[in-house]
């Protein structure tokens, strides 16, 4: 690779040259050549590194181009072909640098058009698989890896997340739940602090739920659409039913057999009055 290095008067008989590519030891000089027009006392050297297959010149404020001749003078001075004179002095003009502009590489398969078609899929159903929307592009031939899929959907804010394990909730239970938050809004932290709250859960004896992810974008996590809703009860499992307060937890109970009304009943009535006795509630 062909350099043009600046060096000043006082170092030209050292050839002391300072180079950003690498060090002095590993530079070839071809040759010397003094260029005093445009800019006094500044000198140029043609250097030649160890690869000399790539050709390429700094011209930055190269003080021969400055001076205003033209290419036919610097081709001859620098011994290099008119139509590389010209091409790096365009370059240089269009540019602004000589260096290696970015190449465009292969056209990205995953046209707006198809990005858009995976965006609405996602939205649609975010528990599409990354192997289900490969398989519905395959269908219109597009031919992508999963992975761009999923690196796609990244860029354009959707993630695979685990989604968030929350009560399926009729829109009864909404409108209670609702009701109740609003009524207690500006209630005191003393209410708080002496108020128990009952609540009953499912464990499973055995492995764990399988896991799924869904897509969605930030700030999204509690959308119904991106929840996986659980129930109170179901088989393989035990169910317990316990309470707590503001200070610390009360009395735990399992449940044994079918959940219903009297076997719900009996649990309130032998682990609510002796919890809040023994955390110390006020009416």
């Amino acid at each position: 690779m062909n350099h043009l290095f600046k060096v000043m008067p006082q170092h030209l008989n050292r050839i002391e040259v300072r180079t950003l590519t690498r060090p002095l030891q590993s530079l070839h000089f071809v040759s010397l050549q003094p260029f005093r027009g445009g800019l006094a006392g500044v000198f140029w050297i043609i250097v030649l590194l160890q690869n000399p297959s790539l050709l390429q010149l700094e011209v930055t404020n190269l003080p021969i181009y400055q001076s205003g001749k033209g290419y036919k003078a610097i081709s001859k001075a620098l011994g290099l072909p008119r139509t590389t004179v010209r091409a790096i002095i365009y370059k240089w003009k269009k540019h602004g640098t000589v260096e290696n502009l970015p190449r465009s590489g292969r056209p990205t398969k995953m046209t707006p058009r198809v990005q858009r078609q995976l965006i609405q899929e996602v939205t649609k159903d975010p528990t599409t698989t990354s192997k289900e929307l490969q398989a519905s592009l395959a269908s219109v031939k597009v031919s992508v890896h999963d992975s761009t899929i999923r690196k796609r959907l990244g860029k354009n804010g959707l993630h695979g997340r685990v989604p968030r394990r929350k009560p399926l909730l009729s829109k009864k239970n909404i409108k209670a739940r609702l009701s109740f938050a609003r009524k207690h809004l500006d209630d005191p932290q003393d209410f708080w602090e002496n108020t128990l709250w009952p609540d009953e859960t499912k464990m499973r004896l055995f492995g764990r739920s399988v896991s799924h992810y869904v897509w969605r974008k930030s700030n999204t996590a509690f959308q119904k659409k991106n929840i996986t809703p659980t129930v109170k009860y179901g088989g393989g499992s035990v169910m317990v039913w316990g309470c707590f307060a503001a200070s610390e937890p009360g009395r735990l109970a399992v449940i044994n057999g079918t959940m219903n009304s009297a076997v719900y009943q009996k649990i309130l009535k032998e682990n609510v009055r002796p919890s809040v006795c023994d955390l110390k509630l006020k009416r």
